[in-house]
């Protein structure tokens, strides 16, 4: 599932097509996609894990859930597109495997941009007052949390957990003061340290833990878990470095 950097990225190929007319729309989408026909973009944003694009009056949400792409400029072979938007000069955005959806009105009214890691507005003493919230919570479900971290996806808690030395079946109650602002400070840094490598391409060459099988830290081998908190996601992680709060 593509995490806030990667939504990012998108956001950052796709501004070409602000301030421009919607000629075409086509797709499998069962949503009444033909209402962007003839309208034109105001804005392309992204909040978290949603790539929204904005209409007079409306917006068009897309989530790429676990397997989706995109495409711009060009069209996957015999794959079924969900969503189409072509624009003049032959440009098209087009859109796969993924969930689109309908948002009336202002957007403002629909999202708090403050959650979003990614975003210029992130508001981290609103991610502490929610943690503190759920103390029985584990850090795990807590990162994965797009209420409180918008953005943040499995990769991104397997890395910031080594990072930070904390064990994934920790409870948000018991970290200390100090761990529990690092878990904040991390959530935002390295998706942006994600977002740099995404740029040059070595994102996998920089992972420490996430798909690994010994800790880079100690040399031991790490502990994996098809399945693990409320959220039931594989996680990577180094019993010898990374304490257990409970």
């Amino acid at each position: 599932m593509p995490e806030g950097p990667s939504l990012v990225l998108l956001r950052e190929a796709t501004t070409r097509f602000v301030g421009r007319r919607v000629l075409r729309v086509e797709g499998n989408s069962t949503q009444d996609i033909n209402r962007m026909r003839g309208r034109t973009v105001r804005a392309i944003r992204t909040w978290g894990k949603h790539f929204l694009i904005q209409f007079d009056g409306f917006a068009l949400r897309v989530h790429l859930l676990m397997f989706g792409s995109h495409r711009i400029n060009e069209r996957k072979a015999n794959s079924p597109i969900r969503l189409s938007l072509g624009f003049s000069k032959g440009e098209e955005l087009n859109l796969y495997a993924c969930s689109v959806r309908f948002i009336e009105g202002d957007l403002d009214e629909h999202y708090d941009w403050s959650a979003d890691v990614m975003s210029d507005v992130w508001d981290p003493k609103q991610a502490r007052r929610k943690l503190r919230a759920q103390p029985d919570t584990l850090v795990a479900d807590a990162l994965l949390d797009q209420d409180l971290f918008a953005g943040v996806g499995n990769i991104i808690k397997n890395e910031v957990l080594h990072r930070i030395r904390v064990h994934p079946e920790s409870t948000v109650g018991a970290l200390p003061p100090r761990k529990l602002g690092e878990l904040v400070t991390q959530a935002r840094e390295y998706s942006f340290d994600f977002l740099a490598w995404k740029r040059e391409f070595v994102l996998k060459k920089n992972w420490q833990v996430h798909a690994k099988k010994t800790c880079p830290r100690d040399g031991t081998p790490l502990s994996f878990r098809k399945s693990l908190g409320l959220a039931e996601r594989r996680a990577f992680y180094c019993e010898a470095c990374q304490r257990l709060y409970r």
